[in-house]
Formats: C-alpha cells, sequence, structure tokens
C-alpha cells in the first residue's frame, strides 16, 4: 500500500470514529460544539494540504505537461469545482506558498506571515485571498515594503479573530490610515466612455441591453429621443417609467428602419423585422404558425400575432425531416396602397386621447388573421406600439365567419370616431 493510500485509510478510519461520536446520541451539547471547532479546524489543514500540493504541482510544471493552459482549468477539470473556487485557491498557492525563480531556486512564499497562519489552521482560504486582495489594491502598492511587511504580519494575526468580510474592512482601514497623502493628483481629465452592449438571452426570448455614455452630447441625442417618446399616453399609462423608455427605444429604431434613407442604413439593415415563418409540410394546410427573428429569436404567440400586422414575411416550408423544402419571396402582410388608406382615414393612432402620428404607428388587424380576420380596410385601424399592445386584448373571435364581428366593428368605429 503506498503512503498516501495508507494516509487516506487512516484519516478515514478518524473521521468515521468522529462521525460516530458525534451521531451516537450519547454527546453533550459541549462535545458536539467541540465536534464543529474540530471538523472546521481539519476543514483548513486540508484546503491548507490542497493549496500546497496545488503549488508543488506548479513548481513541477504537471499540469502544463498535461495540456492544461493556466492551473484554474486545471483545477476546474480534475476537481470538479467552479472557476471562482478554484482561482482562490491559485492565489492561495502563489501567496502564501513556495515559488521557484527562473533560475530554479526555492523562494519563500510571498505572504511569509500569512502562510504560517495558514498552515496553522489559524486562517482559512478566504482568509488568504482577502490579505491578498487587499495588499495588492493601489492603496496597499504606495505604501513601503516595511509597512507592507507589517501590515500582512498584523492581517495574519487577526486572521484567526475575524471573518473574512470583518477582516477585509479592517485591513481597508488599517491601508486607508497608513497611506496619509493618498494618490497623487492627476490633473489628467478621464476617458470618455461610449461603450453599448447587447446580450441575447439563451432561450432566445429577446436580450439585455447594458452601456455607459459619457460623450454628454451623444447621451442628450439619446435621452431626448427617448423622453420624447417615453412620456404617458394618458392617464390610464399604468406603463412604469423603465418600460415606457425601452418601448421608445425600440418605436425609434423601429423608425429608423421603416423610414431611413438609402443612405441611412446598410441595405441588410434598413429593414423592418422580417418573421421566417416555418412551416410543417403536414401542416400547411392547417395554418401552423411559428416564428423567428434575424436577431432576437423565437417570438411569443403574442408578439408574433403583434408584429405579422406590419412586417415583411418569408414561409419557410420544411418536410418531417426538418429539411426547407421552398422559401418564398419576402412579401408585406399589408399591401402599401391599403396602408395609405388607412393613414388618409386614421392619420395617426386611432386611440382616443392618443397623438402619435403615422411614421409612429403600426396598421392593426381588428380581428385577426387566426380568427378568419380579412386584410380590408374596414378590418385595419392604426395604432402606436403602446396601444396595440392593449388591444391585443379586445381580440374577440367571430365563430368562423369572414368579416369583423359587431364587437369588433363597434370598437374600430368608436377608435375612428375619436
Amino acid at each position: 500500500m503506498s503512503a498516501v493510500a495508507a494516509a487516506h485509510q487512516h484519516l478515514q478510519e478518524a473521521l468515521d470514529e468522529l462521525r460516530q461520536a458525534a451521531e451516537s446520541g450519547l454527546a453533550s451539547d459541549p462535545e458536539l460544539l467541540s465536534v464543529l471547532t474540530v471538523s472546521e479546524g481539519l476543514s483548513r489543514q486540508l484546503e491548507h494540504l490542497t493549496v500546497a500540493t496545488t503549488a508543488a504541482l506548479q513548481r513541477r510544471g504537471t499540469f502544463t505537461e498535461r495540456g492544461y493552459r493556466d492551473t484554474t482549468g486545471a483545477l476546474t477539470d480534475l476537481l470538479g469545482c467552479d472557476r471562482f473556487e478554484a482561482h482562490r485557491r491559485v492565489v492561495a498557492a502563489e501567496q502564501a506558498c513556495e515559488q521557484i525563480g527562473l533560475d530554479g531556486t526555492v523562494l519563500a512564499a510571498r505572504l511569509p506571515a500569512t502562510a504560517k497562519a495558514f498552515a496553522a489552521g489559524q486562517a482559512g482560504l478566504r482568509h488568504v485571498e482577502v490579505i491578498a486582495g487587499l495588499l495588492n489594491t493601489p492603496a496597499a502598492g504606495r505604501l513601503t515594503d516595511a509597512q507592507r511587511g507589517g501590515l500582512e504580519e498584523q492581517l495574519a494575526a487577526l486572521a484567526g479573530q475575524y471573518r473574512p468580510a470583518q477582516l477585509r474592512n479592517l485591513g481597508a482601514q488599517l491601508i486607508e490610515a497608513l497611506d496619509d497623502d493618498g494618490p497623487e493628483p492627476d490633473d489628467t481629465p478621464p476617458t470618455p466612455v461610449n461603450t453599448l452592449h447587447l446580450r441575447r438571452h439563451r432561450d432566445g426570448s429577446g436580450g439585455k441591453i447594458t452601456g455607459q455614455i459619457d460623450d454628454a452630447a451623444m447621451f442628450d441625442a439619446i435621452a431626448t429621443v427617448i423622453d420624447a417618446k417615453s412620456k404617458p399616453l394618458g392617464k390610464d399609462d399604468r406603463r412604469p417609467t423603465a418600460q415606457r423608455q425601452a418601448e421608445a427605444l425600440a418605436d425609434a429604431c423601429g423608425y429608423v428602419l421603416a423610414h431611413g434613407e438609402a443612405d441611412t442604413l446598410p441595405e441588410t439593415g434598413g429593414r423592418r423585422p422580417q418573421l421566417n415563418v416555418i412551416v410543417r409540410l403536414e401542416d400547411l394546410e392547417q395554418r401552423a404558425r411559428s416564428a423567428m427573428l434575424d436577431f432576437g429569436g423565437t417570438l411569443t404567440p403574442e408578439s408574433l400575432r403583434m408584429l405579422a400586422c406590419d412586417a415583411a414575411v418569408v414561409p419557410i416550408v420544411m418536410n418531417g425531416a426538418g429539411q426547407p423544402l421552398d422559401v418564398g419571396r419576402s412579401t408585406r402582410v399589408i399591401p402599401d396602397g391599403l396602408r395609405r388608406a388607412v393613414t388618409a382615414r386614421d392619420r395617426g393612432c386611432a386611440h382616443p386621447g392618443c397623438d402619435r402620428p403615422p411614421a409612429w404607428c403600426e396598421i392593426h388587424h381588428i380581428l385577426e388573421w387566426e380568427h378568419d380576420g380579412h386584410t380590408v380596410l374596414c378590418n385595419l385601424v392604426m395604432l402606436c406600439k403602446a396601444h396595440h399592445v392593449r388591444h391585443e386584448a379586445l381580440i374577440v373571435p367571430n365563430g368562423g365567419g369572414t368579416t369583423p364581428s359587431a364587437a369588433c366593428r363597434s370598437r374600430s368605429l368608436k377608435l375612428r370616431a375619436a
């Protein structure tokens, strides 16, 4: 039996005895409290053993020889831990363990006092990470070598008395007290940051937009457009401010796509959202519908109904194996002539009290196509996006007929009268 296997057997036997003593039901409260402290001490010693072994393998170059690009990646693979946990062990191995110099000589740990506390079980892995992080801050870098050495010894001695979060706060206060002068004044103005990040959701349901605009003129241009288009549409508009601003940005982008000049956007981008309607061959007669956007992923049925009112559609017929049999040309759901007729009649959003002009509106089917509503003038109404969403709830099937129901015609007349 190898030395490692024998040591593991002895350790397992000791742990079994400790577990039996704790779970027998005969242990007193003080004994159970002792089990807690003993277990924590053993855990810290095992953490140190893991880190020390990691440092030894690093010194030998074992991870590199086995094809790993870095030690963190090797630990996540070999130990099955998350990357942040592996990185924590790597930091401890680099800071609280011996290293190998360029000439092959063994160098003392960079944090010798912390290394001793870690080996003795007085400091845990998180304590080591906290101390290393504090001594790597810009403020700590302005201290003298003697100050840094004394600070490290003080923090290592306090690790056994404070939790990692408490130690971090205390260490920050000590560094601030030692760094009396602070950083040298810098008269150079900070470099402006203008960034925008688009991140799609993995499930294809949309995405997240985050950014920072330091350029005052650029931010003012964006804010002006959003502010102008995100005002409440009346006293009944209950949308939160964040929702109104998000929809205002989408409205502005939709306007540019629909009305931008030829030189405003590239040819591939200067168009409204396009639906790729994928229809299984066996469901073609049953009007099966499923849509995918070029950038936004799949659509919900509600969003599909809204967008299909005023978008370009490309029919794609699939066979049973999921292979495309035919890809049609892009066509408009509502012909331009009919669109002009609705625009001339409604002259903007037809919802009572809404003053949004035609350029910021969409053409909406009063009775949806899926409920046998036809694309004819009497079944169309112009609505802005916000009211388009609200009127989705007003859809009433007409029982299989081919013209709008009485309820739909009544709503249409009420909208136009306003």
